[in-house]
Parts: structure tokens; C-alpha cells; sequence
């Protein structure tokens, strides 16, 4: 492994990790408040900060096992391929159910108690992941059905190396475009429901215009969302390339913007913004407890 090699992956890491250490403190924080893991719209967070720290250190396992040309059997680069790509997809879902929360919070306000409750957002929350899971799994048992060589046959681990027909591709193409074209619908539709709320409401002006910088927010969000669904085809474009050179250096800048920038935006955006969230956040972090205790024992 060259000079080269190892700042490339050492700095992928560190970023990986930093951002990964400032979701585990913002979960840690969440959790610690009985109150958060009783609201919807902060469980939904929770579990988009969760999911989004899982599918980053699958990644860059992923990142780093191409980096140093590591060939992985077939089946275990399923796997890996298997949970990248449905928690891929749980994101903008996850978008969505976030944006008819806030809807059913300023149009229904009356009924948004009884719509969004704890156990129908963990229902919500279950059926993301069982229809994001279902074409990965059906990937995964159509290869260990036709291809012989699965769970023997060493290969350098890319998605477009597990795919044996055609139609798997397409699917997969077809899946991806679908939920971002329905996502897409469900948070503009909700993005310009809550305005006309904000421009008609006239004793909650506040909640509503919060809400729909909220959802706004989300839009922008699932933009970014798009950018890291477009990390498989252009994985796969490389691929073909021929040059395993090239490739592993045009995966690097592909991991870097489309995965771990994408992602660091998403602590920013959503939780530091919130005047609830924010100060718990930093009243965890560390340097900041130790202040704390300093003060207190000083006292």
C-alpha cells in the first residue's frame, strides 16, 4: 500500500468517524430525554440519525476493502451490498413519513395526537425498512438459486458483480426511481399544503412557518438523497471501465461527496437547528461535560 493510498483512506476514516461520533452523541442525547422518544417527528429523527450511522460504517468498509483491493466470496459482498442498498432507500422514506408528520401537525391539528403516536411511527418506521429490504433480499436469493460459484467465488465487491441477469439491474434502476419520483410528490405536496396553511393560519403563524422551513428543509434534503442514490450506477459505470486503477480512485471521490458529505449535512440540518435538540447536543459533548463537572466541583 502506497503513501498515497494510506492518506486517502486515512482521511476517509477520520471523516467517517467524526461524523459518526457527532450522531452517537446526538442519539445519545435524544434517547436520554424520555420526552423525544414520545414525540414522532424526534423519533423519526433518531431513526434517520441511526440509520444513516449504520449505512456509513457499511460503506466505508466497503470503501476500504476496494481500497486495498481486498476480494471478498460472493455471498459476504451480498450481504454488505444487501444493507447498503436498502438503508440507501430508508432515508427518503424516512423523508417522507417526516414531511405528512408535520403536515398532520399544522393541517389535522386536531387529530395529530391521535395520528402520530409512538407505536404508529415504529409501525411507519417497520414498514420502511421491511419494502426498502425486499428487492435486496430477492436479489440475494436469486443468486445463491443460479449462481453456483456464490458461496466459493471470490470477487472484487461491487454491486454490478453480483447482478446475473439483466432484469436485476433494471429493477433496481426502476425501484430507485420510483420511490424518489413518489417521495419527491409526497413532500412537495405537503411542502405547499403547510404554506397555504402558514398564509391562512392566523393564531399559530409561528408553528406553522416553523413547520414549513421544516419541510423545505426535507426537500432540500432529498436532493441529497439523490446524489448518494446515484453512488451505485456510477459505482457500476466505473466498473465497467476496465481499470481497477481508475476505479478505485474515482470511488474514492464518489464515497467522499455522494456518502460522507451528504451525510454530515443531515446532524446539521435537523438537529442542531432545533432549539430543544441543540443545547442537550452540546451539553453532552465531552469537552463540554467536563466543563460542567469542572464548574460543579469548583462550586
Amino acid at each position: 500500500m502506497n503513501e498515497r493510498t494510506i492518506v486517502k483512506m486515512t482521511v476517509a476514516i477520520l471523516l467517517a468517524v467524526l461524523l459518526m461520533y457527532i450522531n452517537c452523541v446526538m442519539i445519545f442525547s435524544m434517547t436520554s430525554r424520555a420526552t423525544f422518544m414520545e414525540t414522532s417527528r424526534y423519533i423519526l429523527f433518531t431513526h434517520m440519525l441511526v440509520n444513516d450511522s449504520m449505512q456509513m460504517l457499511v460503506s466505508c468498509l466497503l470503501y476500504v476493502f476496494a481500497l486495498v483491493y481486498l476480494r471478498l466470496v460472493k455471498v459476504v459482498c451480498g450481504l454488505f451490498v444487501m444493507f447498503s442498498c436498502g438503508m440507501s432507500r430508508v432515508t427518503p422514506l424516512n423523508l417522507a413519513v417526516m414531511s405528512l408528520e408535520r403536515y398532520a401537525a399544522i393541517c389535522l391539528p386536531l387529530r395529530h395526537s391521535e395520528i402520530a403516536t409512538p407505536k404508529r411511527t415504529g409501525i411507519a418506521i417497520a414498514v420502511i425498512w421491511f419494502i426498502t429490504f425486499i428487492n435486496p433480499i430477492i436479489d440475494m436469493l436469486y443468486s445463491t438459486e443460479k449462481d453456483a460459484g456464490f458461496f466459493v467465488t471470490p470477487i472484487f465487491c461491487t454491486q454490478q458483480k453480483l447482478f446475473i441477469a439483466l432484469w436485476q439491474m433494471k429493477m433496481f434502476e426502476g425501484i430507485n426511481a420510483f420511490w424518489f419520483v413518489a417521495v419527491s410528490l409526497i413532500i412537495i405536496y405537503t411542502y405547499i399544503a403547510i404554506s397555504v396553511a402558514a398564509l391562512s393560519a392566523s393564531s399559530d403563524r409561528i408553528k406553522a412557518s416553523k413547520a414549513h422551513r421544516t419541510v423545505l428543509l426535507h426537500m432540500v434534503q432529498l436532493g441529497l438523497c439523490l446524489c448518494s442514490l446515484l453512488y451505485a450506477p456510477i459505482e457500476n459505470a466505473l466498473a465497467s471501465a476496465g481499470s481497477t486503477a481508475l476505479f478505485v480512485n474515482l470511488r474514492y471521490m464518489n464515497f467522499l461527496f455522494l456518502i460522507i458529505i451528504q451525510k454530515c449535512l443531515t446532524p446539521l440540518i435537523y438537529g442542531l437547528r432545533d432549539d430543544a435538540i441543540r443545547p442537550l447536543f452540546l451539553q453532552h459533548l465531552p469537552c463540554n461535560t467536563r466543563k460542567i463537572k469542572h464548574a460543579v466541583m469548583v462550586k
